[in-house]
């Protein structure tokens, strides 16, 4: 007889031995991992992606206690995106191609659910929601949240209403030269508009969404000299905008025409001196209860550095009117506060894609910064 190798006989006890184990596993059950549950610290950041692959955007969640990345929901291209108003679902509205990059193009107002990143529901509206940054205010449902209101621009300037309740496309309406949704909190059919020529335009929807009347205001600022940021933040119907000159305009919409509450200067001669101003894509938060007021600033401010990020931001009583609080700015080009009596500020660092959590209480102070995350993103939000 031959004499069978060592080395044939271990390798034949070894595939033995592997089929066995094989034999013993058990088939693996897949399942989707479950998010925890929501804090006010939970973070939603709407991110167009590269501008390489826009057609990919998406909203990344993120544990702004442990910046522990949580999940992603799928936005496609350009979406404007909204927290309902118990933040139990985010809206989307976005675009779709049907080959991709090119092909017929077809938009999309879409619901998840928070708890679960699932899709609820999905609805075809016109092509023409806004190609856009996602700006606060682009999109936002009305104050009982039966409508959600899109902004759209072909470049003309429109707005798409949605009925929740019966889940479908209800109009669209013009609103010529005029940018952005300002709901009014008393009256849950009217909605303002900040127009072009230092005007609000204000609509008033009957119960089935169709606009009812379009009321224009006075004209309450200087669209040339002294532009607004569109970005605003509100309690009730009044909403407080900042200027490109640092001026703050209070506006209450809750009437059928808007009106200026009050006007007054953020900055005084030793600022202007060293030419402070606002800047940044999402440059203000309010906390409503304690009526503080916080402002992304920089410095050496030139024509065109309105988007810079902050150097510093400052925080104001809106009741005196003063400047109570100065703290390092982190590059910050978007910011949101925690819904809480002691709220936490989040900033988003333009030059790091890095968040920022900041104490308001006793006072504003930088803390921990998380990992980047996010390519291209301009729109802060929290649960």
């Amino acid at each position: 007889m031959k004499r069978v190798s060592t080395s044939i006989l271990t390798g034949l006890a070894l595939l033995l031995g592997c089929r066995l184990a094989m034999a013993e596993l058990q088939p693996e059950t897949l399942t989707v991992g479950k998010l925890p549950p929501a804090n006010p610290h939970r973070i939603y950041l709407s991110d167009l992606g590269g501008l390489g692959h826009v057609v990919d955007g998406r909203i990344h969640l993120v544990d702004g206690d442990s910046y522990k990345y949580l999940g992603a929901i799928p936005a496609a291209m350009f979406a404007l995106t909204a927290l309902s108003p118990d933040s139990s679902e985010m809206y989307l509205a976005t675009t779709y191609y049907t080959k991709l990059n090119r092909g017929k193009r077809f938009d999309q107002f879409e619901v998840y659910d928070t708890a679960t990143l699932k899709l609820k529901s999905e609805i075809e509206i016109p092509a023409k929601h806004a190609q856009a940054l996602p700006y606060k205010g682009t999109m936002v449902s009305t104050a009982d949240g039966r409508f959600v209101i899109i902004q759209n621009a072909t470049p003309a300037s429109s707005v798409t209403v949605v009925d929740r309740k019966a889940e479908k496309f209800v109009t669209e309406i013009e609103t010529p030269g005029c940018w952005i949704i300002l709901p009014a909190a008393s009256n849950a059919r009217r909605f303002a508009t900040l127009c072009g020529d230092g005007t609000l335009l204000t609509v008033t929807l009957d119960d089935d969404g169709q606009a009812v009347s379009q009321q224009r205001s006075a004209k309450l600022f200087d669209a040339e000299k002294d532009p607004l940021f569109v970005q605003a933040e509100h309690i009730g119907d009044s909403y407080y905008f900042v200027s490109y000159e640092g001026n703050l305009h209070q506006i209450n919409v809750g009437g059928d025409t808007a009106v200026l509450e009050d006007k007054w200067s953020l900055v005084d001669d030793a600022d202007r001196a060293a030419k402070w101003k606002p800047s940044g894509y999402q440059l203000t938060a309010l906390h409503a209860p304690s009526k503080r007021f916080y402002v992304a600033m920089h410095d050496n401010a030139y024509d065109g550095s309105h988007k810079n990020p902050a150097k510093e931001i400052w925080v104001f009583d809106l009741a005196t009117k003063q400047r109570i609080q100065r703290a390092p700015g982190s590059n910050s080009v978007a910011m949101a506060l925690s819904k809480e009596e002691k709220p936490v500020l989040f900033t988003y660092d333009g030059m790091t894609a890095e968040f920022v959590r900041y104490d308001t209480v006793p006072e504003l102070k930088p803390g921990a910064r998380s990992k980047p995350v996010g390519e291209f993103a301009g729109l802060v939000q929290l649960h």
